[in-house]
């Protein structure tokens, strides 16, 4: 029988036979190859360690829920209108009393003037909490803004940012009608086009392009 070409021949298991440099006879991995992989296993792992918990921190937010779970009665329909905003006390923390309550300004959806990509709440809820580091804002209705007096930031009457070092607009609160009562639910945080993401940011947290997945939302926040 013929010989068979080289390229049809089975390459033996034994490094020696395979003529590999520094081989030893009757060994099939190479000490080289051995802690190269060992070397690579190794830093996989870690990289593993390190990048797994990151990336369900940034991705884990998509698959909760969005959904307000508690709504707060804040008034009837007649105690707001579309050209102005109607503070109200909503106790955002029920559990620590006067400490968990907070100032939120309520308008109705005014769909002249506001984001189209909001109509589906009846009412602009917005949050006193500024987006710069957290300071409370006011509105002052003489020129429509609303005004952070401890960093000079500034939003306009949509909550987007006007001037001043917020690095996006003023968190919202969803908002539904349910028997005749205007109902405020949980707070939600909106990017420079007021597109919502489910759980709110900390101040400071950018929401524009890649930002938002360095900035993931906690519930808690």
């Amino acid at each position: 029988m013929a010989d068979l070409p080289d390229k049809h021949k089975r390459k033996s298991r034994y490094t020696a036979e395979r003529g590999t440099p520094g081989a030893f006879e009757g060994e099939t991995v190479t000490r080289r190859t051995l802690m190269t992989g060992g070397a690579l296993a190794t830093g996989g792992i870690a990289t593993a360690a390190f990048g797994l918990p990151a990336l369900g921190f940034a991705l884990g937010p998509m698959f909760e829920r969005s959904a307000p779970e508690t709504w707060q009665d804040v008034g009837s329909p007649e105690d707001f209108n579309d050209e102005t905003y109607v503070p109200v006390v909503m106790n955002l923390v029920p559990s620590i009393g006067e400490a968990g309550k907070t100032t939120v300004y309520i308008r109705r959806f005014n769909p002249g003037r506001d984001t189209a990509r909001n109509s589906d709440l009846p009412y602009v809820a917005i949050s006193t909490r500024c987006a710069h580091l957290g300071c409370p804002v006011r509105y002052i209705q003489a020129s429509q803004r609303f005004v952070c007096p401890c960093h000079g930031g500034v939003y306009d009457f949509e909550g987007k940012v006007d001037g001043g070092p917020p690095v996006r607009p003023l968190d919202r609160f969803y908002t539904r009608v349910r028997n005749g009562r205007v109902e405020v639910g949980d707070r939600f945080s909106v990017n420079s086009e007021l597109e919502r993401f489910p759980h709110p940011r900390d101040p400071s947290n950018h929401l524009d392009g890649l930002w938002q997945y360095l900035y993931p939302g906690r519930p808690s926040t």
